[in-house]
């Protein structure tokens, strides 16, 4: 019964021991449109990634995403919107170091937090974050996270304007070498299991 106890605890390891490195993502600036049918931006540079940093009036790409509905809640006070029919798309223009072309490509997935931080007089902040998951600049499928610092005013709200003051974005992508040496460590612990049940019998 311990050796299976063992087995299984090494197995629920192995994803998050695969999943040690990712990439760090952050952006700035860009506009958002906001309304019941869901969020989407434009326009929001993408200013580093994994430590690269963009110069001063230079950017490394873009980041665009868009939400599905409001499912719960209110814009003005915070609610959940649906990740059905959303994108997150992370793009690279490759002038600094980053990949050129597509970083990363995918979707929110579960809800999507729209939560009211503070309001200072007509100014409101809010953060919108969630779950991602797609595919990114290697063709491997990796999942994340993403939090987005949006600005606006009670009567920019009402039009359905909103401003990105800055957003954070945390991918985990898979490591093959770590991947392998736990498969290999799996593979001889269960051989020595089987070699010592067959000399018991």
């Amino acid at each position: 019964m311990r050796r299976v106890v063992v087995l299984a605890l090494l197995a629920m390891a192995l994803p998050m021991a695969a999943f040690a490195s990712g990439i760090d993502l952050v952006n700035k600036g860009g506009t958002i449109s906001i309304s019941s049918s869901g969020i989407t931006s434009k326009g929001s540079q993408l200013v580093q990634f994994n430590g690269i940093v963009a110069p001063p009036g230079h950017s490394l790409g873009s980041v665009s995403f868009s939400t599905g509905a409001l499912m719960s809640g209110s814009l003005a006070t915070g609610g959940t919107f649906s990740s059905a029919g959303s994108s997150f798309v992370v793009m690279g223009k490759g002038n600094f170091g980053q990949p050129k072309g597509v970083i990363f490509n995918g979707a929110f997935t579960g809800n999507i937090s729209w939560t009211l931080v503070s309001q200072s007089g007509q100014t409101l902040t809010f953060t919108l974050s969630g779950q991602i998951q797609g595919m990114d600049f290697n063709g491997r499928l990796v999942k994340g996270t993403t939090s987005q610092t949006i600005v606006t005013t009670v009567s920019q709200l009402a039009k359905g304007i909103g401003h990105i003051k800055g957003g954070t974005t945390n991918i985990a992508v898979p490591e093959p070498g770590t991947l392998g040496l736990l498969g290999t460590g799996l593979l001889a612990i269960g051989g020595v299991i089987r070699r010592r049940i067959a000399a018991a019998l």
